[in-house]
């Protein structure tokens, strides 16, 4: 795989309150749109929803796809997934790419009140599910599974989707969730945490694996990757604000292979103390200068597209954001429009090349 045949998106982040955050959204989406990116992705939390803002999207673009990476699966019924996928389908005329994951265990138990066991089965369950429930107007859905059940028999005018197949992408961070997408979706979104390496050593032959129970080729699998950027005039300014980005997902056990992976097992530990210890210059001190190269793209003006594609060989398509920690909704805003403008002569050439 090569730089040139991966394609890029855009995360939409929608802070702040009030009207002016969908204003701003859409004014960012349109930017986008209009320099070629050819995804526009979105993503959703304990306040914010991403279904909602896709919508929103999908009314004020017309090339993009309209993505989440990602959407909570289990913050719906499967019926109810279908159905708002079915709407924005239309809504976009087809550009719906619909990303879920379950996020872990304690969010599955505690914010949505659900069984946190085997996320990774409970997802597999629930794309089957979708993709039966997307030919509703075939006839009548009967699901009797361990995590949903369904029964639903609808009239004989129903009609069809504006698409025979939705595109339905699984995340994935430890290889059980990661041969979810092999098995069932049409690719894996991956992690702003990622690496090249861990993308070799772990996400590829995963879905490798899922694809194998299923006779499935891997190939067809595509794969996502989100990588944060940070552009400003200093340099040393970029670097930190991905390495405190770094340092805040450091906290957690899931990323332990990762760093494992590197050998940055012993930064991992510093950072971690330097969390209990609430001390940030320590925390950003302690990330690895090759763990902020490897995982993100801290750099000047002028010098990000190529420095994205470095990065660009181990995926099929990167969804670029803005640090995700520590900026103000004006900042991660303005980081964002930062990442347009400097990708946007490179992807306006691929699309006159294209057209």
């Amino acid at each position: 795989m090569s730089a040139a045949d991966c394609t890029y998106g855009l995360s939409i982040v929608s802070r702040g309150s009030g009207p002016e955050r969908f204003a701003a959204a859409a004014d960012l989406a349109r930017a986008a749109d209009g320099a070629g990116f050819d995804a526009l992705w979105t993503s959703e939390l304990y306040d914010r929803s991403a279904t909602i803002l896709m919508a929103h999207l999908a009314g004020v673009t017309t090339h993009a796809r309209i993505g989440s990476s990602i959407a909570y699966g289990v913050g719906r019924t499967p019926l109810m997934w279908a159905a708002e996928a079915r709407d924005l389908d239309e809504l976009s005329g087809g550009r719906l790419a619909l990303g879920l994951g379950n996020g872990t265990s304690r969010m599955m138990s505690e914010w949505h009140g659900v069984d946190g066991s085997s996320p990774a089965v409970r997802m597999e369950e629930l794309v089957v599910v979708l993709r039966k429930l997307w030919r509703l107007h075939e006839g009548p859905v009967r699901h009797d599974g361990r995590f949903y059940h369904v029964d639903v028999a609808p009239p004989a005018a129903t009609l069809p989707p504006l698409r025979e197949h939705l595109p339905i992408y699984t995340a994935g961070v430890n290889p059980r969730m990661i041969e979810t997408a092999g098995r069932v979706a049409d690719g894996v979104v991956g992690h702003p945490m990622f690496t090249a390496a861990y993308v070799d050593e772990v996400v590829r032959p995963a879905v490798a694996v899922g694809a194998k129970k299923r006779d499935r080729d891997p190939g067809d699998v595509e794969t996502i990757g989100i990588l944060m950027c940070a552009v400003h005039d200093d340099e040393d300014v970029a670097r930190r604000r991905i390495a405190f980005s770094i340092a805040q997902y450091a906290a957690s056990r899931v990323y332990d292979r990762l760093f494992e992976i590197h050998g940055w097992e012993d930064a991992q530990l510093r950072i971690r103390a330097a969390a209990k210890a609430r001390d940030v210059d320590a925390q950003i001190a302690a990330v690895p200068d090759d763990a902020v190269d490897a995982i993100g793209v801290a750099c000047r003006p002028g010098e990000l597209a190529g420095r994205v594609a470095a990065h660009a060989v181990s995926y099929d398509h990167l969804d670029l954001t803005g640090p995700a920690w520590g900026l103000q909704p004006e900042e991660q805003e303005h980081a964002q429009r930062l990442i347009v403008e400097g990708m946007a002569p490179v992807l306006g050439a691929r699309v006159s090349t294209s057209s």
